[in-house]
């Protein structure tokens, strides 16, 4: 068993949320779910459901919804350290556990590589995207953004960080950034690993990153 809890954010994800999960666990061994659900109208919380043969699965409703304080909230009631937080439209396609918990030992936080999927179509990697490239650096910097860059579509975490140091619940996009931000200044460092951890990043209509807002 891989002593790993992976937080997924959902709202109206049914198209995907599987997907999502399922790459969770053909990439670790009895990972906890915890799904923090923002009001789904559509079938993706039978679709989580279906999963509950497979590996130990969590349900949390959140209100007032905002993405750091619904990472906090799972990552609150997961019960191991090691923490995952996964797009609910993403889908591990590579994965290196060992270089992860290694990382883990002198970075804060550690993120993979994305490949952005537009309608089953892998596309170019333009703005955002154009960050994910198949290298490994510490504390990545965005010359389009001009600040650090951090992604929580695929990133990796330690509960007992995390507890101390949560995300901003009042900001409505890129709590990463600001996260990542903060970090630096307390002289704290995170990691990009895009050649051994990747997955594919899927279009969505609720997709924040794809509005540009996450």
């Amino acid at each position: 068993m891989d002593n790993i809890s992976i937080v997924l954010r959902n709202r109206n994800e049914g198209e995907f949320i599987g997907f999502a999960i399922q790459s969770c666990l053909d990439h670790f061994k009895k990972p906890e779910i915890i799904v923090v659900d923002n009001g789904s109208t559509d079938d993706s919380l039978q679709t989580v459901n279906l999963f509950k043969d497979r590996a130990p699965v969590k349900v949390i409703s959140i209100n007032d919804y905002s993405p750091g304080k619904s990472i906090n909230l799972g990552v609150a009631e997961a019960s191991n350290d090691l923490i995952l937080v996964l797009s609910a439209h993403a889908q591990i396609t590579e994965m290196n556990l060992d270089k992860v918990i290694e990382g883990l030992k002198h970075n804060v936080a550690v993120f993979g590589n994305q490949i952005p999927i537009y309608k089953g179509k892998k596309i170019t990697k333009r703005y955002i995207w154009s960050h994910f490239k198949r290298n490994v650096t510490q504390d990545m910097f965005s010359e389009i953004e001009n600040r650090h860059f951090l992604h929580n579509a695929f990133c990796f975490y330690n509960k007992s960080f995390l507890l101390r140091h949560p995300f901003d619940e009042k900001l409505s996009g890129k709590e990463d950034r600001y996260w990542a931000r903060d970090m630096i200044k307390k002289g704290y460092h995170f990691l990009y690993n895009g050649k051994e951890l990747m997955c594919n990043h899927y279009w969505t209509t609720n997709g924040a990153t794809w509005k540009g807002m996450g």
